[in-house]
């Protein structure tokens, strides 16, 4: 079995260590791949923190994970040592429950969905991205397409499909106008993807901070929440608001008004507190309060390829396992553009 070095936190403080984990060697149906590189999603540091609930310790967060393929099983088909492959936040499921049949794997109801790190179907601690190997089933393994840079391609495996899935869903393309509602890790994606979708994309962020950023990535205007009068002219604006921002304090109220009829406001930040709205200002226009998880393993790589066509990838600042404690630290200030990816390499100094 292979021993590979990781990173883990032993509670809530989320400080973070150089350890061994051993993994299991795969299955028939199974490959094992080396981890490049894994993204630090803010949900890693919610679940650290024991901010969404109890947490298992010692913990190897991490669910945006790439590497090269090292080993297959004896059944394995679709991949082949060598090959470039990225899991996401999900290891396992049924594959037979009528959502997973249906390709959407992440409402598995038999029992669910086995998360990438957490417990497997015995009730066994897994180990998440922070690492350098994981085992996976072939058929929760994606492709990583050759044409997206490699070192930033990890966030893809959440931010990216996080933010594809209710696009897509919702109509996001030519004629709609699309407002992403913050720029960060994942509003910085879902600029990209509305632009690619051939929407007319606005960004709204708090400052004109990252203005320049909005515009590069595809945005063709951008609002400051903070000036005077801002939200109240954008009434009636926009076919699909996507939330991307998880404070609680945000006036929902408003933004719903800057939908037009028929508009959806969909929700991907999940804020840590019940928020509160006006259900007039959702009547008034026949509007929509929607939210969205992640997408099942068929549409991650729909995505990916979507990525690839349209050389959309991640902005990504590059950090080494010593650095993991810090990057919790700043991503819950806002100071990273716009998401931190581990080099695994660096676990072997």
């Amino acid at each position: 079995m292979p021993q590979v070095y990781a990173y883990a936190c032993e509670d809530e403080r989320s400080i973070f260590h150089r350890t061994t984990i051993e993994l299991r060697e795969p299955a028939d149906n199974e490959i094992y791949f080396e981890i490049k590189y894994a993204g630090i999603c803010h949900s890693d540091i919610h679940t650290a923190r024991g901010e969404w609930g109890p947490a298992t310790y010692p913990l190897v967060p991490g669910h945006e994970l790439v590497g090269v393929v090292t080993k297959v099983g004896s059944a394995v088909t679709r991949f082949q040592v060598g090959d470039k492959v990225g899991v996401g936040c999900m290891f396992a499921s049924c594959k037979d429950c009528e959502y997973c049949r249906a390709g959407e794997e992440q409402f598995c109801n038999n029992p669910h969905a086995y998360f990438t790190y957490g417990r497997d179907a015995q009730g066994n601690p897994t180990t998440g991205g922070y690492a350098q190997g994981f085992t996976v089933r072939e058929d929760f393994a994606c492709r990583i397409p050759d044409s997206i840079p490699f070192e930033t391609s990890a966030p893809l495996l959440c931010a990216g499909i996080t933010t594809y899935s209710p696009l897509k869903r919702w109509g996001a393309g030519p004629g709609k106008k699309v407002a992403v509602l913050g720029m960060g890790g994942l509003g910085h994606m879902g600029v990209q993807i509305a632009a690619a979708m051939g929407a007319e994309v606005h960004v709204i962020s708090h400052s004109r901070s990252k203005e320049a950023d909005g515009l590069r990535l595809g945005a063709s205007y951008y609002h400051a929440s903070s000036e005077e009068g801002a939200l109240e002219a954008l009434a009636s604006t926009f076919d699909v608001i996507l939330c991307t921002v998880s404070a609680s304090d945000l006036d929902y109220t408003a933004y719903i008004r800057a939908l037009k009829p028929y508009g959806v406001f969909v929700d991907v930040g999940l804020p840590e507190v019940p928020a509160s709205i006006s259900l007039s200002a959702l009547v008034g226009g026949n509007k929509i309060l929607a939210g969205s998880n992640i997408g099942g393993i068929a549409e991650t790589q729909e995505m990916l390829d979507f990525c690839a066509e349209h050389g959309i990838h991640p902005v990504v600042e590059m950090i080494g396992g010593e650095d993991i404690t810090e990057a919790y630290n700043k991503v819950t200030a806002s100071q990273v553009r716009y998401r931190y990816v581990i080099d695994t390499e660096t676990f072997n100094d």
